[in-house]
């Protein structure tokens, strides 16, 4: 949907997209960023432009990074993850006052107690992806076809592309496919954005509104005033306040949430972007009290030249929200912003601030084969949702045709045959249908004892009272005996593997644990009602 400006690329799993994560930096500095560091002159080969700063093509998909060797260096943190606080969603939820938030914090909020059970229709909410609908090369036929069998909940979308707005609601009514919709990339026009998302919402097709698309790559012009990469974001903010004031103004619209622009770590002035609301004694340039958004946005791809190989827990710390996690995640936005180091909010903070991801995912080559890329995909819908991220959004639907760089991204290859993190997904959408909350959700007493680093789980119910159970490993090589305890008796409980099939591996009956052999893939226990 989003418009990318095609570049040169840099061979095998590092393949343009856009203009693939240009870093600027002295050629022999040392870059040291949330605690994990590389070096330029491993990659000297990849480096060109004048002196003084020279862009790095990382595999870090379209970041451009202006980083002066003054501020290179990031200290190292680390902090153990901690729970997100019921009481602190529940004063989110009293801040906000919209049904619609409430609804998001509840997300969060369900999360957090390891035996409470998310419904399951929740965590099927949260899963989204991009696609140009009928544009670039697609087909709305084929977008409707594949986001069914996908088990697709929301696209990434807005006035970006000019996609007719009958086509989005066609797509809404024969799928149930809802639409963030925002600027796109470029564009600042609040008024289009506005009267296009009304008949959008009303056939009951609108989820959110959304900033302007990385600034940082593509700057915009407002109220005559040019903003965003190398400029002043003085313009940027100004967009991003009108746009939170006229959503909040409208007595239709004013129930969706507003998430914030992306790449928000690249301000070149300190904006306070980096806050939802600015608070008292933050010193930024916009004043103490202006609202941005309801929902932080972040892309926080899975690779990235802090982290740029398959390890264990890939997905897992590209969903950390502290200074751990060593891709563009929330805390290189949101905490200390990665450009100049601006502050915002501290890791606490972090734990509980809402979010979504309207970008992450990961390009295929090299050591990231289609198995891998599928098997990322899948843990990354689980590992974000785990993490207290409401929504996230895969790049892409489909590979792009029309753009270099781009045809090795989607669930789809261009011809529309599916690749392993399709055939995934469907497996694990179609094991967990379901379209009603279940009320109220149940617990269930289950533990993992010795529960591996690797080792993760996602507790869910769906509407008919059956529980569901995901447990996953995200170890690289090799496998993981584990035991799950159950609390009590469970008279009918199946196990499936969404890697191989939608139908049911083993059926166990009366039973009160079970023995698993993790390996890289999820497992459901699905426990009867």
């Amino acid at each position: 949907m989003f418009g990318r400006p095609v570049g040169p690329g840099v061979r095998g799993q590092f393949a343009a997209k856009r203009v693939r994560g240009e870093i600027h930096l002295a050629e022999t500095a040392r870059i040291e960023r949330l605690g994990f560091s590389f070096f330029a002159s491993a990659v000297a080969p990849n480096l060109r432009g004048s002196s003084g700063h020279r862009p790095l093509r990382c595999p870090h998909p379209r970041k451009t990074r202006w980083i002066s060797v003054e501020d290179q260096m990031f200290h190292e943190h680390s902090l153990r993850e901690m729970n997100l606080r019921n009481s602190a969603i529940a004063l989110v939820i009293t801040c906000l006052g919209s049904v619609q938030l409430s609804l998001f914090a509840e997300q969060a909020a369900a999360v957090s107690s390891a035996n409470n059970a998310v419904a399951a229709a929740t965590f099927l909410d949260s899963i989204g992806t991009l696609s140009a609908i009928s544009k670039r090369g697609e087909n709305l036929e084929k977008t409707i076809e594949c986001c069914r069998y996908l088990g697709i909940r929301w696209l990434r979308a807005g006035i970006e592309g000019n996609v007719p707005l009958d086509e989005f609601i066609r797509l809404h009514k024969e799928t149930g496919v809802r639409f963030s919709w925002g600027f796109g990339s470029g564009s600042s026009d609040i008024g289009k954005l506005i009267e296009t998302a009304r008949p959008v919402a009303a056939a009951d097709a609108l989820l959110a509104f959304e900033g302007p698309n990385e600034p940082n790559n593509w700057g915009i012009t407002y109220q005559g005033e040019a903003g965003g990469r190398g400029h002043s974001w003085m313009p940027v903010a100004k967009l991003q306040r009108d746009l939170y004031q006229v959503v909040k103004s409208d007595p239709v619209l004013m129930k969706y949430p507003v998430w914030s622009i992306s790449e928000v770590g690249a301000e070149t002035d300190n904006v306070g972007l980096q806050f939802l609301t600015i608070p008292e004694g933050a010193n930024t340039l916009m004043p103490a009290g202006t609202k941005y958004a309801d929902f932080a946005n972040v892309h926080n791809y899975i690779y990235h030249p802090n982290s740029s190989h398959p390890a264990d827990n890939k997905t897992w710390n590209a969903a950390d929200p502290t200074a751990a996690c060593k891709v563009d995640g929330l805390y290189g936005e949101y905490g200390t912003t990665w450009a100049h180091h601006y502050r915002g909010y501290s890791e606490k903070e972090l734990l509980d601030l809402p979010r979504v991801t309207t970008e992450t995912g990961t390009t295929i080559g090299g050591e990231i084969t289609e198995e891998m890329h599928g098997l990322n995909l899948l843990t990354m819908y689980l590992d974000q949702f785990k993490r207290g991220w409401s929504y996230t959004a895969v790049y892409l639907l489909r590979d792009r045709v029309d753009e270099g760089g781009n045809q090795k991204f989607g669930f789809y290859r261009p011809d529309y045959t599916p690749r392993p993190a399709a055939v995934y997904l469907h497996n694990l959408t179609t094991i967990l249908s379901d379209n009603r909350p279940a009320q109220p959700p149940g617990k269930l007493d289950y533990s993992i004892p010795a529960e591996p680093a690797t080792v993760h789980d996602l507790f869910l119910q769906k509407s008919n009272g059956a529980f569901e159970l995901l447990v996953w490993n995200e170890q690289l090589k090799g496998s993981t005996p584990v035991k799950v305890n159950l609390g009590r008796t469970i008279a009918s409980l199946r196990i499936y593997h969404p890697i191989t099939s939608a139908s049911s591996i083993q059926t166990l009956t009366s039973t009160d644990s079970v023995s698993l052999n993790m390996s890289n893939h999820p497992v459901v226990l699905e426990l009867a009602p």
